[in-house]
C-alpha cells in the first residue's frame, strides 16, 4: 500500500472510531428506556458516519458503537442484532456525493428507518420467542416496540438532516470526504 493510501485509510480507521465514539454516546446516554430497549438518536450519528465515510468504515462504526451501548447499558442480548442492523442502516447511504445533504441521502432515510424497525421486529420475536415465550406472544411483544422505533427513526432523521446541514455549510466534506480518491 503506497503512503497516501495508508494516510487515507488510517485517516478513515480514526474518523471511523470517533464516530464510534459518538454513536455510543448518543445512544447509551441520551436515551429512553421503553418495553424491549430503549429510545435513542444514535441512529442520527450513524447516517452522518455513513455520509462522511467509505461504507466498509461506516459500517464499523455504526456495528461497534451501538453494539457497545447495548452492552454497556445493560441489554447484551440485543448485542449481536444490534450490530447486524446498525451495519444494514449504515449501508444504505453514501458518502460519495459533494455534500452530506443530497437527495440520494435523504431518500436513504426511508429505507434505514425500515431496516430499523424491520430488523429490530424480527430479532424481538426470535429473542422472546427463545426466552420460553409462544411464537404468537412472542409476535405481540416485538410488535409494542414499532412506535417507539419510528420515533427514534424520526428523531434520528431529524438530527441526521440538522447537522448534516450545518456541517455541509462548514465544508467539513471536503477535509473528510473520500469521494475523490481511490478505493482501499
Amino acid at each position: 500500500m503506497n503512503r497516501k493510501l495508508y494516510q487515507e485509510h488510517l485517516k478513515n480507521i480514526v474518523l471511523a472510531a470517533l464516530f464510534a465514539a459518538m454513536v455510543y454516546i448518543m445512544t447509551a446516554f441520551v436515551h429512553i428506556p421503553t418495553h424491549q430497549g430503549y429510545v435513542h438518536i444514535g441512529d442520527g450519528v450513524i447516517y452522518l458516519a455513513a455520509a462522511l465515510l467509505p461504507t466498509p468504515y461506516a459500517i464499523g462504526a455504526a456495528a461497534i458503537g451501538a453494539g457497545l451501548s447495548d452492552y454497556l447499558s445493560g441489554y447484551a442480548m440485543w448485542v449481536l442484532p444490534t450490530m447486524i442492523i446498525k451495519a444494514f442502516t449504515a449501508s444504505v447511504f453514501t458518502c460519495k456525493k459533494q455534500t452530506i445533504i443530497n437527495k440520494r441521502n435523504l431518500l436513504a432515510i426511508i429505507p434505514a428507518v425500515i431496516i430499523c424497525i424491520g430488523g429490530y421486529y424480527i430479532a424481538g420475536v426470535l429473542l422472546a420467542f427463545l426466552s420460553g415465550s409462544s411464537f404468537n406472544a412472542a409476535i405481540v411483544a416485538a410488535l409494542a416496540d414499532i412506535p417507539s422505533n419510528l420515533i427514534q427513526g424520526v428523531g434520528s432523521s431529524v438530527l441526521f438532516v440538522i447537522l448534516g446541514t450545518a456541517l455541509d455549510r462548514s465544508g467539513i466534506k471536503k477535509i473528510v470526504s473520500n469521494h475523490n480518491t481511490s478505493k482501499i
